[in-house]
């Protein structure tokens, strides 16, 4: 019902078409947007400086719309950032057909012709590498005495890791995909491996310099497409998934633990045979039983493929973050 603006600026669906089930979209309108493609602000409402999705597709749009915080309409909105959006679809069954042949290449267009089904792939490139900031950039907690220091390598982070972070009063170094933590300039007592978009095969230099990392020694932990990065990195294998995980309500079991209800939005996953010996399985997707984390069973490095910063979605997994920062 909620968190469109959020979604949409989600690095996570860059190159992707969004498709809301639900069947109102658009009647609480946008918050006031100011694009920032060098990412040094994080804006209340939104996950980035600038929408991520290529296209988006709703069953009734809301052209009226009504909230205290909104500035503007989701039309205008996507006009002003050239996104394309149609609306009058049976977004159910076109989710009933998603279900069943699993995600596919589409595009929106109001012309038929011969190039009509030349779709480009774009897991077929290195998503990382366009979402990611192109310089370091700092963020400091209300708290300017903190110790805390992390070192975020930025594959396509949500600002709500970020305000978690901070939130916690550990200062936040945002770097690129593949900045190399063993030659950095910058001190930093803990890594972070954000999410992001695509085959996290691509990442082949935040892989590598991952692995590299281990000799350091400080905790290191991934959530989504960091999650996928840092099992590559043990020397594990990836897979896509035939469906991906979508949505606010995926339930997820710890081993030996609870059941969490979270938020997801991913198409990979690690494959949990080809682990080392020196790492276990930590969460399973109670849906397909697929991996949903990994940890080593002796260094503190771990990872998981949900969400626990949410926005949107539950709040149920937000003690990560305090077992991270506990750590360093």
């Amino acid at each position: 019902m909620t968190g469109y603006p959020e979604s949409l600026t989600d690095p996570s669906y860059s190159g992707q078409i969004l498709v809301f089930t639900y069947p109102l979209i658009g009647n609480y309108g946008i918050p006031k947007f100011q694009r920032d493609d060098s990412a040094k602000s994080i804006q209340d409402g939104f996950e980035s400086g600038r929408i991520q999705v290529r296209g988006v597709i709703i069953s009734n749009y809301s052209f009226e719309y009504s909230h205290f915080d909104a500035a503007q309409s989701l039309d205008q909105w996507l006009m002003d950032n050239d996104i394309p959006g149609i609306y009058g679809v049976d977004t159910r069954e076109l989710t009933k057909v998603l279900r069943t042949t699993g995600v596919m290449l589409g595009k929106i267009t109001t012309e038929i012709d011969e190039n009509v089904f030349n779709v480009i792939d774009p897991n077929e490139t290195n998503l990382a590498n366009e979402v990611c900031v192109k310089e370091p950039v700092i963020y400091s907690p209300k708290n300017k005495d903190t110790k805390k220091k992390i070192l975020l390598i930025d594959c396509g982070v949500k600002n709500n890791i970020i305000r978690n972070f901070l939130k916690r009063g550990a200062e936040v170094i945002r770097v690129p995909h593949d900045y190399n933590p063993v030659n950095s300039q910058h001190e930093f007592n803990g890594i972070f491996v954000s999410n992001g978009p695509g085959d996290p095969k691509m990442c082949k230099a935040a892989i590598e310099n991952l692995k590299n990392s281990f000799d350091l020694n400080v905790p290191i932990f991934g959530i989504c497409l960091g999650s996928q990065i840092l099992g590559l990195s043990a020397g594990a294998d990836t897979y896509k998934l035939k469906f991906g995980h979508r949505s606010q309500n995926q339930p997820c079991i710890e081993i030996g633990g609870h059941c969490y209800i979270t938020s997801q939005n991913h198409g990979y996953a690690v494959d949990t045979k080809t682990l080392p010996d020196e790492w276990s399985e930590w969460f399973i997707n109670n849906n397909d039983g697929t991996n949903e984390g990994v940890k080593h069973k002796t260094k503190p490095f771990f990872a998981v493929q949900f969400h626990p910063e949410s926005s949107p979605g539950p709040n149920d997994t937000g003690w990560l973050f305090n077992m991270f920062i506990d750590l360093i």
